[in-house]
């Protein structure tokens, strides 16, 4: 156990870890995350605690976050970026240097302690400190900036900054677990240590999430190595040791190279990526560990003791008091009273064109049918980040919202982090999940929603195969997206979509109240505890830490 813990090791997780991560959702007023992945290190991090294993998280101290998400005073989204102070973290009184770009820049190491948000202790990175000059203090400015070289400035900043404090800290992981590739600065800083890349892939395991290679990061080997990114380590030794032989350089195929094992984050993931990476030789194994959400965090405790006791009336009651509570925050935002008793459907994750968020709406006139339907009304609430520098993703968000202005039953909500996200998914009757086919690797919104009595209602991508039964504990969209264009893709799953909910969710809601009851119930009691993220932090150590 290190000084960091202040828990009792378990011996069955006594493995020291290191987990990297460019972001976490631990809290709603620590605000270093972005969406998904920040999601899902944050729940890793929770059951890590309770599980009392002994892993330490280390990310990045963003001054000013991803960005706060309000609107503007046409109420379109309105970007800013906010300087952010946290008086809970603790000093730890550690300044190391990395080398950027041939220049030293100093890293401060900052605590949240394992018991203030009952999660596995946390190291949070800074360079925005008086050492540095202005140019280096904005590397930990902004979660994914949009400058090229600042985005790897912060992952050399992670990875060899993380690496560093720890041999400050007197803390020798066995493992280091890459949470996507932007720490692979690392796994170059080990191998300067031990100059052998056996003993550096005995001790690096690496999740990765992206499911096609478009979205895998690549950047110039030249450009990196002159930044810095593969430390002392010569380029052709870079090049022999990763078999990277192109200008291209993919931190995924490195991060593949450099780990004794892998993983794809769903079953159908694990398939994928072992498919997109199958022409990269000598790389490690890349198995499945679905992701999953920590219960203890996102479940409403009321709502499972009614379950527990099968108090269907209590839980009933529950259900429609959590509306309330989401619907309060929808009358503030947008001046909109929603009704608790008309079925709610909710679009809420990050904005992204592949994950279609205006896909409900793709045939105008069947959408305006469907929200002015008096005999089966239903309300529609959208929220979600799109990238800050993402044009395409904000003019969808804006588009939404311009249309939402017409219809009092159609709310646009902003702020989307923690604790929007929580209201969210206790309060939505529909959890609707729309990415094109193939391009979700997991997509864990949808299991903190099924803990809270919401009943999915998705495309059959990422982690929602394994635990859909179609029509008890949820709702799958057929899809014939693969092989199709785009249009005709979108055209077809808008079809099914509609067809879905015209002709079978909506009359299910309102004529027969005992069969929507039971499928909430088993979307609850199915949900837990296989996407608990309990099973998944047992399975990273048995499977992974342990291999």
């Amino acid at each position: 156990m290190s000084l960091l813990h202040k828990y009792e090791i378990d011996k069955l997780y006594s493995k020291s870890v290191a987990y990297f991560s460019m972001e976490f959702a631990i809290h709603q007023a620590l605000k270093i995350y972005s969406g998904g992945l920040g999601f899902l290190a944050g729940s890793h991090m929770r059951s890590a605690y309770d599980l009392k294993q002994n892993l330490i998280g280390v990310g990045m101290l963003w001054s000013y976050g991803y960005y706060d998400q309000g609107r503007d005073e046409d109420r379109y989204l309105k970007i800013e970026f906010i300087r952010k102070r946290y008086y809970f973290l603790e000093d730890l009184n550690i300044t190391v240097s990395v080398d950027i770009n041939g220049k030293e820049v100093f890293v401060r190491a900052y605590l949240v302690p394992s018991e203030l948000f009952n999660c596995a202790p946390l190291i949070l990175l800074s360079t925005d400190i008086p050492e540095n000059d202005y140019l280096s203090r904005t590397i930990t400015h902004k979660l994914y900036d949009s400058n090229s070289e600042t985005r790897v400035a912060q992952e050399i900043v992670l990875g060899v900054g993380g690496t560093r404090v720890l041999e400050e800290l007197g803390i020798n992981p066995e493992i280091y677990h890459m949470n996507e590739g932007h720490s692979l600065p690392m796994a170059f800083e080990l191998y300067q240590k031990f100059k052998d890349i056996n003993e550096v892939k005995k001790r690096v395991v690496f999740t990765t999430h992206t499911p096609e290679k478009a979205g895998n990061e690549e950047h110039k080997i030249t450009f990196l190595s002159k930044m810095g990114f593969f430390g002392q380590t010569p380029l052709e030794e870079v090049r022999k040791i990763t078999g990277i032989k192109k200008e291209k350089f993919s931190l995924t195929v490195g991060a593949l190279k450099m780990s004794k094992i892998a993983n794809g984050v769903s079953k159908i993931h694990g398939d994928v990526a072992n498919d997109m990476w199958k022409e990269v030789e000598n790389r490690c194994k890349i198995i499945s560990i679905t992701n999953a959400q920590n219960r203890r965090y996102w479940v409403d405790k009321s709502l499972l003791r009614a379950l527990d006791e099968h108090e269907d009336f209590e839980l009933a009651a529950r259900k429609k008091h959590l509306k309330r509570m989401l619907f309060d925050e929808v009358a503030n935002q947008t001046g909109k009273m929603f009704d608790p008793e008309i079925l709610t459907i909710v679009w809420a994750r990050r904005f992204a064109e592949y994950k279609r968020p205006g896909l409900l709406k793709y045939d105008l006139q069947r959408f305006e049918n469907l929200i002015n339907n008096q005999k089966y009304p239903i309300q529609i609430i959208w929220a979600g980040k799109p990238y800050p520098f993402d044009s395409q993703a904000i003019n969808i968000f804006n588009e939404i919202t311009h249309m939402a202005r017409s219809h009092k039953n159609i709310a646009v909500l902003v702020g989307y982090e923690l604790d929007l996200s929580m209201k969210l998914k206790k309060g939505a009757d529909i959890w609707l999940n729309t990415p094109r086919v193939t391009r979700e690797a997991s997509g864990t919104s949808g299991m903190s929603a099924a803990m809270n009595g919401a009943i999915n209602l998705s495309i059959a991508d990422g982690w929602h195969p394994e635990f859909c039964r179609e029509g008890v504990n949820s709702f799958t969209i057929p899809t014939e997206g693969r092989g199709l264009s785009i249009e005709e893709q979108d055209r077809l799953d808008n079809k099914n979509l509609m067809d879905i909910l015209e002709n079978k969710i909506i009359p299910l809601y309102y004529d027969n109240k005992k069969e929507w009851l039971d499928i909430k119930k088993n979307s609850i009691s199915d949900v837990i505890p296989a996407f608990d993220s309990g099973r998944m932090v047992h399975e990273y150590y048995t499977l992974m830490y342990n291999a």
